[in-house]
């Protein structure tokens, strides 16, 4: 009995050790203007897109759940110190994105890079989706981009049919 307790503990001492180490990354540990890129990405490491943004500053997206279902921003000066780090998939910033009027580049500034993007058969342009939580449900957040890619031609909100149960409001 001694003996199973033993490894039961064991095993409860690594799991324990494991989790604490994924809570202290994450970016826990970093303050805005002290940090620098190398502290980002050994506290977050490689983030799913590196970009520019249109003040010049570099942007570092960093994604999490199935398709992205959070997606976090972290803003540097060109010194490479960190400005801050954000939640960018929020409802607040896709509430911005306006079919006809923002462009690709604009959505992908506000919202970082979409958790899939695929092409239906025999469409003319790309289609974005991201998983997003809206009123405590999952939904899919789905952008058609123009045949040209420069805009966004069609933007929908719908309950993702996965997490959706039948007969549910």
């Amino acid at each position: 009995m001694a003996k199973t307790w033993n490894i039961a503990n064991s095993w409860l001492t690594a799991t324990s050790v494991l989790v604490l180490a994924a809570c202290a990354g994450g970016g826990a540990n970093l303050v805005p203007g002290q940090s620098t890129a190398a502290d980002v990405e050994k506290s977050m490491g490689r983030p799913k897109e590196k970009t520019t943004n249109s003040a010049g500053e570099s942007v570092w997206f960093y994604t999490s759940a199935p398709n992205g279902q959070t997606t976090n921003a972290v803003r540097m000066k060109p010194d490479g110190t960190m400005i801050s780090m954000q939640q960018v998939l929020t409802k607040e910033n896709w509430s911005k994105v306006i079919a006809g009027k923002t462009s690709s580049k604009e959505a992908r500034e506000l919202l970082g890079p979409p958790g899939e993007v695929s092409r239906a058969f025999g469409a003319s342009s790309d289609q974005w989706t991201y998983a997003v939580m809206n009123d405590n449900r999952q939904h899919l957040l789905i952008y058609d981009l123009s045949p040209d890619g420069g805009t966004i031609a069609k933007a929908q909100l719908m309950l993702d049919p996965i997490y959706s149960a039948a007969g549910s409001p």
